[in-house]
């Protein structure tokens, strides 16, 4: 009855885990072998505010559940002690702090990850965490859309001025004329 029990267990944690998967919009699995234990509970405190999660978690339930949500592009980077970083936010701002800390401590490293469902490898991580925050990319975006947009105003402005210096300029023509 006991082996029952146990098997229930790991398949409610495999559940739970599927669902992360699901609701995750960036997925980090790394390595956090010789980082210490109060270590990684600050790096749980900073992705608190990310709206994302790090996980310890077993590779075979990893395994199960990422075969149960699709996934199973990461199941060749499952060997040795894996930290999942689960990102339901913003993708890139989780991943910033991950790979801020490792390079902070110099221990662990980036094996692979799920970016909005795409299979992704370390470099890719990497380079998603150079890009600026959301926020600052819209921004960019909507400047672009901006500066033109003032541009035509101007050129439509100056096509209207031009009109009444032309206006103007007849009309004092008619003025001097009589």
């Amino acid at each position: 009855m006991a082996n029952t029990k146990v098997i229930e267990q790991k398949q409610q944690l495999v559940d739970q885990i599927k669902e992360k998967i699901d609701s995750a919009k960036v997925i980090v699995v790394s390595d956090y072998r010789g980082i210490p234990v109060k270590d990684i509970t600050g790096l749980r405190r900073k992705l608190l505010g990310d709206k994302s999660e790090f996980k310890i978690v077993k590779n075979t339930l990893l395994r199960r559940a990422l075969e149960a949500a699709g996934f199973t592009q990461l199941n060749d980077h499952l060997n040795g002690p894996t930290g999942v970083l689960f990102g339901y936010g913003d993708p890139v701002a989780p991943v910033k702090t991950l790979v801020k800390f490792i390079a902070e401590v110099e221990k662990g490293e980036i094996k692979a990850g799920l970016v909005e469902k795409v299979a992704v490898d370390p470099k890719e991580i990497t380079a998603l965490s150079k890009l600026p925050p959301r926020e600052a990319l819209i921004a960019k975006v909507v400047g672009g859309f901006k500066s033109p947009l003032y541009g035509l105003v101007n050129v439509l402005n100056g096509n209207l001025r031009n009109l009444v210096y032309a206006l103007n300029a007849i009309k004092e023509k008619k003025g001097e004329v009589k």
